[in-house]
């Protein structure tokens, strides 16, 4: 990746089309569960959302790999897709808008503290 792909975003954005032509493949219930999960992890992004990026391609090759299996959506995700997602994007160690913000406020009240 260059500089310029890394500050236009391109390099991202040809990564999720590819994310999306797989998830094309996968069948419709996978489909669906695939939007799903994009949706609740977005708002687990950094400032341009690389931070997801590893943990979308992992997401998109379990659910290729237990479609091929012939699994449900529901034997591999269960019912609570926000939770999961939750729990993905904590364990991967994605921090949302709010936990850099919330780190940031008290960094600087500490240091106005002279702590």
């Amino acid at each position: 990746m260059n500089f310029w792909e890394k500050v236009t975003g391109s390099d991202m954005t040809k990564e999720l089309k590819v994310f999306e032509s797989r998830a094309k493949k996968l069948p419709a219930d996978y489909q669906e569960a695939w939007e799903k999960i994009n949706a609740n992890l977005w708002p687990h992004s950094d400032f341009a959302g690389r931070n997801l990026m590893p943990i979308l391609d992992g997401v998109l090759g379990m659910l290729e790999a237990t479609a091929a299996d012939g699994q449900s959506v529901e034997e591999v995700l269960g019912d609570d897709i926000k939770g999961f997602c939750s729990v993905l994007a904590g364990e991967e160690g994605a921090k949302s808008y709010r936990d850099k913000w919330r780190e940031q406020l008290r960094h600087n009240i500490t240091k106005k503290l002279g702590k």
